[in-house]
Formats: structure tokens, sequence, C-alpha cells
């Protein structure tokens, strides 16, 4: 798949015609998308405590506390694939420079991100851009309800943050042959490029670089485990991210100028 996407920081170049959305609308008409109040992956919901150990909420509070004193241009937000990032030296070659925070969580769906964010994760800091990938962990939703419930997560920060851009980063094929959770994965993603043109601040960048070999196979040089990124994996698709994040602050910048 070819990476497109939208760089010009004014919103305008951004909005395709469309009437105004009611905010419980999950997306597209033509793709019969959910209400968000009856979208499971759309309801914020914290992780179940299976293990006993809190240490979900303890993360949440952690982000809290630790961003009240921090002016990040960057936010990224979302599941593990997020966290994971945050371990690498690419990390620190690519993201640090750009003020960058990692909100990145355990395992998460859609809705476990959503409660993150209503419940105050981000209420201290007003970044430029948010990062946000989520989508892959959700257990037991279709890929409406899991588009839905990335939809929602990018109305809530549209409210929340009007200053930031988002950037929705597609879902990557997972498995090593072809199954339905791969299929899945790409109908959000096909969903997301009809939806998201309707909110003018957020854009969906494709960072799957050809995961998927000519004869449906995913290497485990790329996701070792069929599912998480490797660092070759994570270096492939970071690279498209921080170009993507260095035109969008260069266009930011020069719409800023007196």
């Amino acid at each position: 798949m070819s990476e497109t996407v939208p760089v010009s920081w004014n919103p305008a170049a951004l909005a395709v015609t469309c009437s105004i959305r009611p905010a419980c609308l999950c997306v597209t008409k033509e793709d019969k998308m959910c209400d968000a109040e009856q979208n499971p992956a759309a309801i914020p919901t914290p992780l179940p405590d299976n293990q006993g150990d809190g240490r979900w909420m303890s993360l949440h509070n952690h982000f809290m506390m630790s961003s009240k004193d921090k002016e990040p241009e960057v936010v990224f937000i979302g599941d593990s694939n997020i966290q994971m990032m945050h371990q690498l030296e690419i990390w620190r070659e690519l993201f640090s420079p750009l003020h960058a925070l990692n909100f990145g969580g355990i395992g998460e769906g859609t809705h476990h991100v959503l409660w993150r964010i209503v419940n105050g994760e981000l209420k201290h800091i007003k970044p430029k851009i948010i990062v946000l990938w989520v989508g892959t962990y959700n257990q037991g939703h279709s890929a409406e309800q899991i588009a839905g419930g990335i939809q929602a997560i990018v109305d809530t920060l549209e409210k929340s943050q009007p200053q930031a851009k988002v950037i929705v980063l597609s879902l990557l094929p997972r498995g090593k042959n072809p199954n339905p959770l791969r299929q899945r994965n790409a109908r959000v993603n096909e969903m997301l490029t009809n939806s998201l043109p309707a909110t003018p601040n957020a854009v969906l960048l494709n960072i799957d670089p050809g995961f998927v070999h000519s004869d449906g196979t995913i290497s485990h040089h790329d996701l070792y485990d069929y599912l998480h990124l490797t660092r070759q994996g994570y270096a492939r698709v970071c690279l498209t991210l921080q170009r993507t994040l260095l035109q969008l602050m260069e266009s930011r910048v020069k719409t800023e100028e007196p």
C-alpha cells in the first residue's frame, strides 16, 4: 500500500464537503457504523485488573502526574505497540528530539484508551500533535465497532485538544498467514480512510511498508510473533511516521508566522 497523507496544517485542506456529524455517531453513513452509545468499542471502559496488581490504573495515574510539568510538542497514546516503541533506541533517535511523550498502555482496546482520555490523562498538557495507535487488540469486536471506537477517540480529542492535529496510525496486518483478524484490521483501515476526512484535524497515516509478502505471509523478522514488531519492523514504521511529524510541524510553524 502506498503512503498517502495530507500534511498541510490548514484544516480546510483536510476537510471534505459533509454535513455536521452528530457527536454520538461513529463514522460514515455508507459503512452503516453503529451509534457510539451502542458500540462497546466506543464506551469508555477501564481495563479489567485480571491479575490483581493494579498496574494499568497505576500507569494511568503516573501519566497524569508526570505530565504536570511537561510541555510536549507531540504525545503518543495507544496500546502496547506505542508502549514498546518507547523502549527502543529509535524512540530516542527519532521522537525524543521532537519533545514527545509516550502514553502507551498495556494490551488495550479502543474503549480502554478512550477511558484514559476522558478521565483526564491529557488534561495537564496541550500538545500540537497527538499520535493515536490502537485497535488491533480489541477482542470480540467487529471492524465496524473498532473503527467506531477509533472515531470516538478522535472526536473526544477534537473537543478536549482542539489545538492538536491527530495522526491515526493504520492497523498492521497480523498472523503469519491470511486470517480473519488480518482481514478485520484491513477493513478498519478502509473505513477510517472514508470517515476521517470529515474530521478536519485528523488524518490516517498508512504505516504498513509492505509487511505482507507476495505469497500472503508475514516474516518473523518484521513481527517476531506475527503480531508485535521487531526492532527492524519498528524502524520501517517509525521512519515513515517521523517524516510525517516533521512535515506537519514545519507546516504549522509556517501558518503561525506573522
